[in-house]
């Protein structure tokens, strides 16, 4: 049985998001209410196919403790991308010896920079090149291959011919972000068109996990979709991680979330910054702090004074001065 198949009949995942869902921040959202399942950064293929980038390659991939199969752990999927399919093929018969439950492809990246290489999004304009690194992959790996996926590159129409070619490789997983990679985030998710999809799904593949992505912010939303669409197998959270790092607590029972208690999860990320960057230290390698920058707002936000606040922190170069400022705060 693959980790598809123990999953939860409705379940929820974190969205892999870059320069965010890394080994350090997954930690951070497992310590605050955990998903039922992670993704990672994605990660090329072709760097690890070469001497230079397969250090780099190697450290994104590397999992947490809390991360796996075992009780009390979370499942976490590998997410890589590319477009060469000898790569795909190399990579993937590495990652099962890593400890991942399962590996997905990405093909919805709507970065100009992604999709100028050739990957991400820009496999929807070339389905044959895409249909082929599926296969390379499914060959190379024992583990379960899935596939996250946009709508269409252009136009909303293009799901009725792009999602059947997926949906016919016999995956057992398909994330579709219910915009276009034209429309990147800049208009509202399709939520009309889970229907269209669902009746795609069950008369191509009834078997494939239909998982639905693209302005799903929190449980409770997750869980009214699921009363409207209840043949929707699970739903994916992204950017509603950084409205609320709460957001897969269940919300029957859930309080409201006090600002101390995100002041104390901000604390928890600065100490796992700090053993993540001394443990690369220790390799020769290196974890930046500008990057820890961006999760500011996540957590310091809708009280007076958060700006402010956030301004000032933005002028750190360590975190011992975020918690020396911190420290002279008072929050509720």
């Amino acid at each position: 049985m693959n980790i598809w198949q123990e999953l939860n009949p409705h379940f929820l995942a974190l969205a892999p998001m870059e320069g965010v869902t890394d080994l350090v921040f997954r930690q951070v959202v497992q310590q605050a209410a955990p998903p039922d399942l992670f993704f990672t950064e994605f990660t090329n293929v072709s760097s690890f196919a070469s001497e230079k980038g397969r250090h780099n390659a190697l450290e994104r991939l590397e999992i947490a403790p809390t991360e796996g199969r075992a009780p009390g752990q979370t499942p976490i999927i590998a997410q890589i991308w590319g477009k060469n399919p000898a790569h795909f093929s190399e990579l993937s018969s590495a990652l099962a010896s890593l400890g991942f439950q399962g590996l997905d492809i990405n093909m919805g990246c709507p970065d100009r920079h992604v999709n100028k290489a050739g990957g991400g999004a820009a496999m929807i304009l070339n389905p044959e090149l895409a249909l082929d690194c599926i296969k390379q992959v499914q060959a190379a790996t024992s583990l379960p291959v899935s596939v996250k996926t946009r709508l269409g590159f252009s136009s909303v129409e293009e799901y009725a011919t792009w999602l059947p070619l997926l949906l016919r490789q016999n995956l057992p997983a398909l994330t579709v972000h219910l915009r276009t990679r034209k429309e990147m985030s800049k208009v509202p998710a399709h939520f009309e068109l889970i229907p269209n999809l669902l009746e795609l799904r069950d008369a191509i593949a009834p078997h494939t996990k239909l998982i639905i992505n693209g302005d799903i912010t929190d449980r409770a939303q997750a869980e009214t979709l699921w009363q409207q669409h209840p043949a929707i197998d699970g739903f994916m959270i992204g950017r509603g991680i950084f409205a609320d790092p709460f957001c897969f607590r269940n919300f029957h029972s859930r309080p409201r979330i006090k600002q101390s208690e995100l002041v104390e999860l901000f604390l928890f990320h600065l100490k796992l910054h700090d053993q993540r960057t001394a443990e690369l230290a220790g390799r020769g390698s290196r974890y930046p702090f500008e990057p820890l920058k961006h999760f500011f707002k996540v957590y310091l936000n809708n009280f007076d004074g958060a700006a402010d606040l956030r301004a000032q922190l933005m002028s750190c170069t360590t975190t011992d001065q975020l918690r020396q400022i911190l420290s002279t705060q008072s929050f509720d």
